[in-house]
């Protein structure tokens, strides 16, 4: 998808002032757009809303003015926004589909597709906070304050909330009849 920007962006359409130049932008969206999109994904397990999402988060940010004092800064911010979207679509009550997806059983598959499967319909049964710290914890490798500040959590709470996630995740796995490494009481 190609991105075309005016040189500098000075309002946008709200009027409200945006610093943050094309060559600025394009670094920060080089920089998070793929990580993004995957915790976007994980996390709602639709791509096509995960696109939609990610596409509303760069736009919200741009919109919202907000500078940041670092790439750090606005990294978290995105994902602060993403994380509301997220809440935001979760909140609406959706009817469910009555239908199963089909699962592909053909005989090319190994064992490690379905350890994935099995891992990723475990973390799809946890909520969404869960999934979310898991992801940003252990994928992207983000720190507990960085955790806090894009969930909008206290930073002295995370590593609790961390543990319990750990454990409920382990429940999950165990009950497909997968061992987790870590102990669950």
């Amino acid at each position: 998808m190609a991105l075309t920007l005016p040189r500098t962006l000075t309002t946008d359409l709200a009027g409200r002032a945006v610093t943050m130049d094309e060559a600025a932008f394009r670094h920060l969206y080089d920089r998070t757009a793929r990580p993004l999109r995957a915790y976007l994904m994980r996390s709602c397990g639709d791509l096509a809303l995960a696109d939609d999402l990610l596409q509303e988060a760069y736009l919200r940010m741009l919109r919202s003015g907000f500078e940041g004092e670092d790439d750090d800064h606005r990294k978290n911010y995105l994902y602060r926004i993403a994380t509301n979207l997220l809440r935001d679509h979760f909140r609406r009550k959706r009817p469910e589909s009555d239908e199963v997806p089909e699962r592909d059983e053909s005989p090319g598959h190994d064992e490690a597709v379905h350890l994935r499967s099995d891992v990723g319909g475990a973390m799809a049964e946890l909520a969404p906070r869960d999934r979310q710290m898991l992801w940003l914890a252990y994928v992207e490798g983000a720190s507990h304050q960085e955790i806090a500040k894009a969930l909008g959590l206290r930073s002295a709470s995370i590593r609790s909330m961390l543990f319990r996630a750990r454990q409920r995740l382990a429940k999950q796995l165990q009950a497909r009849g997968l061992r987790p490494e870590l102990e669950v009481s």
